[in-house]
């Protein structure tokens, strides 16, 4: 055998006959919806904060892959792209460049270089300069331009929808009250709203969901399970006490729930391989999601429920992976199969 014929690579490994960079266009080509979306409301902003995030992700990897782990450039598989277009979906259209390049270098140096590159990093690259981001700059990067057409990088300042509600529930209002503040159900799901630039338009994400479900990028055990307890659990407060509680639909429509569950929670690195080990995932994050939201002082909680689940794809796939051919487990459910048999074969 020659020397160098095989090459071992980070999981997780997939069956498939698209390569890597195959798989990065195809989740790129399936952002372009929402991206057109966030253009049509914030203009020059979206454009603005796109490219330089993506421009500054792209030339972070370069230097960090070259100068400091001296080894070729890993910018060509796209990987790179993704990532700044994902934190450009997850900050305001009006953040300062030099906010960006501070997001941009915390999600590639320390999110995803710092472990050694794609495929090894635990924690998803885009949230964890988002992260960082509000943390470190929550003013600017909890000021959100109103929806609406406009070519200017100076927009008029607004609330989210979520944030409507945790202002008016502080300050004693009913939610059947605080509701009549807000837009229609129908501007929710087109993206006629303040917030993120990825987040915007339900209709836009759904499209590039099922994109890549045609595609087989994805699959729909992650996103489904998220979407379906934050469903039933915001369904079930509701119920209880609808003028503290949000309707599901409103939970569903409003802030980072979609964008979260179809591009970020599906990450492969990231999340369990296993589709038992992905279904735990989703409702994982499901859960924490609704925790923040009701309990939390933050109006949103995906980008955390995501990160604290990513901590917890090491157990959850050790749970949830299939015995390995001829692992002594293995072995003994055969055993237990053929006496079980054996018994029922005895008269």
């Amino acid at each position: 055998m020659s020397e160098g014929l095989l090459t071992v690579s980070p999981s997780p490994h997939i069956h498939t006959d698209l390569t890597v960079p195959q798989i990065m266009r195809g989740v790129i080509i399936a952002m372009i919806p929402a991206l057109l979306f966030s253009v049509y409301n914030f203009g020059l902003g979206a454009v603005y904060v796109t490219l330089l995030a993506i421009l500054f992700c792209v030339v972070i990897e370069y230097a960090i892959a070259r100068y400091l782990l001296k080894r070729p450039a890993s910018i060509y598989d796209g990987s790179a792209i993704i990532t700044g277009m994902l934190l450009a979906f997850n900050v305001p259209s009006n953040l300062p460049w030099h906010i960006i390049l501070i997001g941009s270098a915390v999600a590639i140096g320390i999110g995803k270089m710092s472990f050694g590159g794609l495929g090894n990093n635990p924690f998803n690259p885009a949230l964890v300069g988002r992260v960082f981001l509000l943390l470190s700059f929550p003013v600017e990067m909890t000021s959100w331009p109103t929806a609406g057409a406009t070519w200017s990088l100076d927009g008029v300042t607004g609330a989210t929808p979520l944030g409507i509600l945790k202002d008016g529930l502080r300050a004693g209002d009913s939610v059947p009250d605080i509701m009549n503040q807000m837009p229609s159900y129908t501007d929710f799901f087109f993206g006629l709203q303040g917030g993120s630039l990825g987040e915007m338009s339900a209709f836009a994400i759904l499209l590039g969901l099922m994109y890549m479900l045609y595609r087989k990028i994805i699959t729909w055990h992650i996103p489904v399970s998220m979407l379906a307890t934050i469903l039933l659990m915001t369904g079930i407060f509701w119920l209880l006490d609808p003028t503290r509680f949000a309707n599901p639909l409103f939970h569903l429509l409003t802030g980072g729930i979609m964008l979260g569950a179809v591009f970020m929670a599906t990450d492969y690195v990231t999340s369990p391989f296993t589709h038992r080990g992905m279904l735990v995932f989703g409702v994982g994050i499901g859960v924490l999601t609704v925790v923040i939201r009701l309990f939390g002082s933050y109006p949103e909680g995906v980008s955390f429920a995501i990160l604290i689940m990513n901590a917890f794809v090491p157990l959850i796939n050790s749970y949830t992976k299939q015995p390995r051919y001829g692992s002594k487990s293995q072995r003994h459910k055969a055993y237990q199969e053929k006496l079980e048999k054996e018994v029922k074969a005895t008269p």
